[in-house]
């Protein structure tokens, strides 16, 4: 067994490159091997969003408060709320984050695929963002 007490871990600020608008990432666990899942907690403020990305095996997103838009490639802006679960199939293109004007946390839960859990892509136009 092992406990992680809240606040051993530092908060992070979401990189430029990955990311449009203030977002705060909070690490929650990584599993040690042979388990390869890991999960974080990822705040967006309004605004704020991911850039556009694909996960080798997926990726899960628990929304815990706020209002929140996800996208998949092809498909239309949907908006998620608190107790939603969002769940992105392997390879599918996709983005995430806040609403224009409230706030969204999620807790996002991906695997590993030889070390690898995310390939980030281009940024979300604010064209793009809007597009609702």
């Amino acid at each position: 067994m092992d406990i992680t007490r809240v606040g051993t871990r530092p908060s992070g600020k979401g990189p430029a490159e990955w990311f449009t608008g203030a977002v705060r990432i909070d690490p929650l666990f990584q599993a040690q091997e042979p388990a390869r899942v890991a999960g974080t907690s990822v705040t967006f403020e309004p605004g704020a969003r991911t850039a556009w990305h694909t996960h080798p095996l997926g990726q899960t997103l628990i929304v815990i408060s706020g209002l929140g838009l996800v996208q998949r490639e092809g498909g239309p802006i949907e908006e998620i709320r608190p107790g939603d679960v969002v769940w992105f199939p392997p390879g599918e293109k996709h983005w995430h984050g806040a609403s224009p004007t409230v706030a969204m946390t999620h807790i996002a839960i991906q695997e590993a695929q030889d070390g690898k859990v995310v390939d980030w892509m281009e940024h979300v136009s604010d064209e793009q963002y809007s597009a609702r």
